[in-house]
């Protein structure tokens, strides 16, 4: 594993083929079995980092994958759709921004017509952007950082959960370190996780009844290319270095928490958040 990364930086949104080095997402390293057989996975931001990780995982274990990505990310999400069809399961991409409830309906309405119904709603897209006093945030930076990453989750629930329940299905937020240790020059971002946060909480309990478990994943540092688009160069030279483990985590390495949260393995799991943080507390 990588324990020292360069000074770099990219624009927005970002590329995986220019992270140096690569990242990890399970290409050659993720050993599926069995464990999504039949499942119907809806993925956010599945172009890149995470998202890609946890649909290629999904599909090796047996799921069927339909995700979003914003328009500027077509060359990864075409990556991310190769690796899922690669491993013989269906794939829907649907790109679109998801600030209004109108584009999460329609991605919601796009997953069930085309894979005709889903079991696992993962809601994973994130906008971050950092700067080094409250005072340098702009107002709109902040109302997309909060419609991007909490309002997005609200309304794709919203809208699918009687489908959950009808499957017995489950939802999983990425949520993040940074709700527990937040960052000043994440203020937004580190608020809308600890927003999240509560609103799995909450879900569990409305949900539970009806048979869905919610739960939620939260990273630590993690190699993608939301890091060098986002931050100063120097900022990422040495990403992940203050960890107890020393190093940034990969995103295969998050992808594992949500097959495991997703899976049968994890049917009496719900209302947790399961920190995959190399070591930093999320209590």
């Amino acid at each position: 594993m990588t324990t020292d990364l360069p000074a770099q930086q990219q624009d927005w949104p970002g590329s995986t083929a220019e992270l140096n080095p690569r990242a990890d997402h399970g290409e050659d390293s993720w050993t599926g079995r069995d464990r999504l057989v039949g499942k119907r996975a809806l993925v956010t931001g599945g172009d890149s980092g995470i998202g890609r990780a946890v649909a290629l995982a999904f599909a090796r274990e047996g799921a069927d994958v339909a995700f979003s990505h914003l328009p500027e990310e077509q060359a990864d999400a075409d990556r991310t759709a190769a690796l899922v069809r690669g491993e013989g399961r269906r794939v829907v991409v649907v790109p679109g921004d998801l600030r209004t409830h109108e584009a999460n309906v329609d991605l919601a309405r796009a997953a069930l017509d085309a894979l005709g119904g889903v079991d696992v709603l993962v809601c994973n897209a994130a906008f971050q952007m950092t700067h080094d006093a409250v005072e340098a945030f702009p107002p709109e930076q902040v109302e997309r950082t909060f419609a991007t990453n909490v309002f997005s989750p609200f309304w794709l629930v919203r809208e699918l959960a009687e489908e959950l329940a009808r499957n017995r299905g489950n939802v999983l937020v990425t949520t993040s370190v940074q709700a527990y240790q937040p960052s000043d020059h994440l203020l937004d971002y580190a608020a809308t996780k600890a927003a999240l946060n509560n609103l799995v909480a909450n879900l569990a309990q409305e949900l539970g009844p009806r048979g869905v478990r919610v739960n939620a994943v939260a990273p630590g540092p993690i190699w993608t290319p939301l890091i060098p688009a986002t931050m100063a160069p120097e900022k990422v030279e040495g990403f992940g270095s203050d960890t107890p483990l020393g190093r940034p985590g990969q995103p295969v390495e998050v992808a594992a928490a949500f097959v495991f949260l997703a899976s049968d393995e994890a049917s009496y799991v719900s209302g947790s958040v399961l920190g995959v943080t190399g070591g930093k507390p999320v209590f």
